[in-house]
């Protein structure tokens, strides 16, 4: 058996580093889809921005898809006009959900309404 060298270690080291690297970039990315995405809700929804992030995640786990592949296919539906039915109806269930107006909970009898 023998010993690493020091240029094993070296290259082993720049290795790791690139992977680092490529994983870093990739979040990079993903971090302005999902803005992105976040501001397609905003708009679409008239919501605020902290909404729309509550949206995206909703949708994420009620469809049980990584957040940013909804925020993709968000991002994508922008410009192609084309969104999964399943994640089109939850995307719609939750913007209903969050954007109700607080007139709209229910009556509580015997509370009076001042």
């Amino acid at each position: 058996m023998t010993m690493p060298t020091d240029g094993d270690a070296d290259a082993e080291r720049i290795l790791r580093l690139e992977e680092e690297v490529q994983q870093l970039k990739e979040a990079v990315v993903s971090h302005a889809v999902v803005d992105q995405a976040i501001g397609v809700i905003v708009a679409i929804g008239r919501v605020s921005p902290d909404q729309g992030w509550t949206v995206l995640k909703e949708v994420s786990q009620h469809t049980n898809v990584k957040l940013r592949d909804v925020a993709g296919t968000i991002v994508g539906w922008g410009s192609t006009g084309v969104l999964p039915p399943e994640t089109g109806a939850e995307l719609e269930k939750v913007l209903d959900r969050i954007s109700r107006p607080p007139s709209a909970a229910p009556h509580v009898p015997g509370r009076n309404s001042c």
